[in-house]
């Protein structure tokens, strides 16, 4: 295995696959901690995606160690840890505490980190975090319900996470090329950082930054870094690039499950209203009794047929405010990704295969719900999602998006794609 991954959620896990895929690496994803009796295909890579983002750091770091454990035993010859390109965290984590514990594991000191993807719109410069034009303080994450990022500046926001000291690699070494970058981070080292951030406005850049890192124990970042680190592989001559899997052919219903809140997903939500069947579902009256989930699986189930449905909890800043005040954060998440869970159980039982499911913490909730262990990274429907298929039970196929990845034609886009 040339790369053992670690992703703190599932639509994480397949947007880091499906890049690793797309550079020409055979990519098998875990989802959840690995028994230690699970058997995969043997791949270039293997993605553990966990559900780690928002849970306490002490949960996280417990997981992120085990799957490190199993990703050694499996022969792990480096590790990556992939978080959100929006740098989703807390003051407390977990970024921080992850990357510290599994330097610690592996007794590393130093180790990298940067959220760029630009191909996505992300870029990092002189430490600042950018979604599209806008600094991320400014972007529609500032009113994320579980972790509103109010800072853009990574080299403050990582200081807070984590115990060592955190410096930069600025744009004028990532431009000069992995020479450059190579020479900043024994600096750093030499100043005793045990962290860097990574500036990166272009795939040049994460280019260069893979092949100055590749030989790191540890580098930490989205999917960008990701890329840089296959293609250095790549260049090193010890990656057979292959084709990308093919969608296998699946008589199936279609259900979009929808839970994610950010701009880009009620986009996407609004775009298909008039065309496809929907539900909403109201943490409110989730809370109020089990009637509105009836209600809500009583509907689905009377208009399965030829045309893909949408049940959806995606819902404006201020409404999410409302649901937020009346029940808790913690309590309105629980409630949305119970009633999810719920759905893909019994839509499944209904012979439903074939789910589109937005936003991470609910194609948590719905991947479990439904017991898959290990996906195949299969086409990319848009910049970092892709469709995937189960390789092990019922052949359910899945596209996990990040809420927000894709255009406002999103859901189209994915239904469209057939073996």
């Amino acid at each position: 295995m040339l790369i053992g991954c670690i992703a703190d959620d599932l639509t994480g896990a397949t947007d880091l696959g499906v890049t690793l895929s797309r550079e020409g690496l055979s990519v098998t994803q875990v989802n959840g901690v690995p028994p230690a009796d699970l058997k995969v295909p043997g791949a270039d890579a293997v993605v553990v995606a966990l559900k780690s983002r928002t849970n306490p750091p002490e949960e996280a770091i417990a997981w992120s160690l085990a799957a490190l454990d199993w990703l050694r035993k499996h022969g792990a010859e480096r590790i990556y840890f992939k978080y959100c390109s929006t740098f989703d965290s807390t003051p407390r984590g977990n970024i921080g505490p992850v990357a510290e514990a599994l330097l610690a594991a592996l007794g590393a000191d130093f180790t990298v980190a940067t959220p760029a993807y630009p191909r996505n719109g992300r870029t990092v410069y002189l430490g600042h975090l950018f979604v599209g034009d806008e600094l991320l303080s400014d972007s529609g994450m500032r009113n994320h319900p579980l972790t509103p990022m109010t800072d853009a500046n990574l080299v403050r926001v990582l200081a807070t996470q984590a115990r060592g000291r955190v410096g930069l690699v600025p744009f004028a070494d990532v431009e000069s090329g992995a020479e450059g970058v190579a020479a900043r981070i024994t600096a750093l080292r030499a100043e005793g950082a045990r962290h860097a951030i990574l500036d990166a406005t272009r795939d040049a850049h994460l280019e260069a930054a893979g092949a100055a890192c590749l030989d790191l124990a540890l580098t930490t970042g989205g999917a960008g870094l990701g890329m840089g680190l296959a293609r250095a592989l790549v260049a090193r001559g010890r990656v057979k690039r292959g084709a990308q899997a093919a969608l296998p052919a699946l008589d199936s219903p279609s259900v979009v499950l929808s839970g994610s809140c950010s701009g880009a997903t009620l986009a996407q939500v609004e775009a298909v209203k008039n065309d496809y069947p929907g539900f909403r579902l109201d943490p409110v009256k989730l809370a109020a009794s089990g009637e509105h989930l009836d209600a809500a699986l009583a509907w689905a189930k009377s208009k399965l047929g030829g045309t893909p449905i949408l049940l959806y909890a995606s819902a404006p800043p201020a409404s999410v405010s409302q649901a937020r005040d009346a029940l808790g954060q913690e309590r309105a998440a629980q409630l949305v990704e119970d009633a999810f869970r719920r759905l893909a159980r019994e839509l499944a039982a209904q012979g439903v295969r074939r789910f589109v499911v937005t936003g991470g913490e609910t194609s948590g909730a719905v991947v479990e719900a439904l017991g898959v262990r290990a996906l195949a990274i299969g086409p990319e429907i848009a910049p970092g999602v892709p469709w995937t298929w189960a390789v092990d039970g019922e052949p359910f196929q899945l596209a996990l998006k990040s809420g927000n990845f894709g255009g406002p034609d999103f859901f189209r886009q994915a239904l469209k794609v057939t073996a």
